[in-house]
């Protein structure tokens, strides 16, 4: 028999804040992000994740949220109601539905579409959680990420 380990995370309260080990998430705020750009003619599904600085953005089981929705329309909107005061993004258009990035045949550079808060892009790998970071005072309401193709 498989023995299976549970990973569990400190939660403590605060106020209006939850931190989750050491990052504070305000209990009150809320997100709307807008995906834009979306292939239609490819199969799949948006998924977006939501990051502190740990993991971002390779380590999906890190994000602090996680939405994926089916491809149904060009633009697609989310909202996130428990922001960290700092922030980045993910999008990832997973057309296998494998909850990762599928490479090409270099197995180096991606074959899905990919998004960042900031405007962060690819370059010779992912970008940094700096490249990507917005903050939640300046970045409240709505933001959109254009998912890039290769």
């Amino acid at each position: 028999m498989a023995s299976q380990t549970l990973a569990i995370q400190a939660v403590a309260s605060s106020e209006n804040s939850i931190f989750v080990g050491d990052t504070a998430i305000e209990a009150d705020t809320e997100l709307n992000l807008v995906v834009e750009g979306i292939d239609v003619s490819r199969p799949g599904s948006i998924m977006v994740m939501l990051f502190a600085q740990s993991g971002f953005p390779k380590e999906h089981d890190k994000a602090l949220d996680t939405q994926i929705l089916p491809v149904e329309h060009s633009k697609l909107s989310f909202s996130f109601t428990k922001v960290p005061s700092e922030f980045a993004i993910k999008v990832l258009h997973d057309e296998d539905n494998s909850q990762k990035v599928t490479k090409n045949w270099t197995q180096i550079i991606p074959a899905e579409g990919l998004g960042f808060s900031n405007g962060a892009k690819l370059g010779f790998g992912p970008p940094s959680f700096k490249q990507a970071k917005l903050k939640k005072n300046q970045q409240l309401g709505t933001i959109s990420i254009r998912i890039i193709y290769p």
